[in-house]
């Protein structure tokens, strides 16, 4: 039995989509998207998010948050997800927001944040 032309390409199209899948998903997983500096309350993207890394710029003197919020407003006790240590340096956190992402830095903290 021999295969058709069409039967390759369909194979050799269906490999093609299977490895482009993979690299999205692990693309989405490093967060595909950089905040600038923050230092302030931040909404950064609304509905279905993944929060890859906090890199902490300037440690301030306490911790911050992560939060899954629609909006910087409605951030509050119930809906936090991460607890950002003021110390210098990168903290991988992986975690998915299924409303958006808000990120309250410390007192004096200057952050950057990878999200998709």
């Amino acid at each position: 039995m021999t295969a058709s032309l069409a039967d390759i390409l369909t194979t050799q199209k269906n490999a093609v989509i299977g490895v482009n899948n993979i690299s999205d998903t692990l693309y989405n997983l490093e967060g595909f998207r950089n905040s600038r500096e923050i230092s302030t309350v931040t909404f950064l993207q609304q509905g279905d998010s993944w929060i890859a890394r906090v890199s902490v710029i300037v440690a301030g003197s306490s911790t911050g948050l992560i939060y899954d919020a629609p909006s910087a407003g409605l951030a509050g006790t119930g809906n936090r997800l991460y607890v950002i240590q003021n110390t210098v340096g990168i903290q991988e956190v992986k975690l998915p927001a299924n409303q958006g992402i808000v990120v309250q830095p410390g007192t004096g903290m200057i952050l950057c944040v990878a999200f998709s």
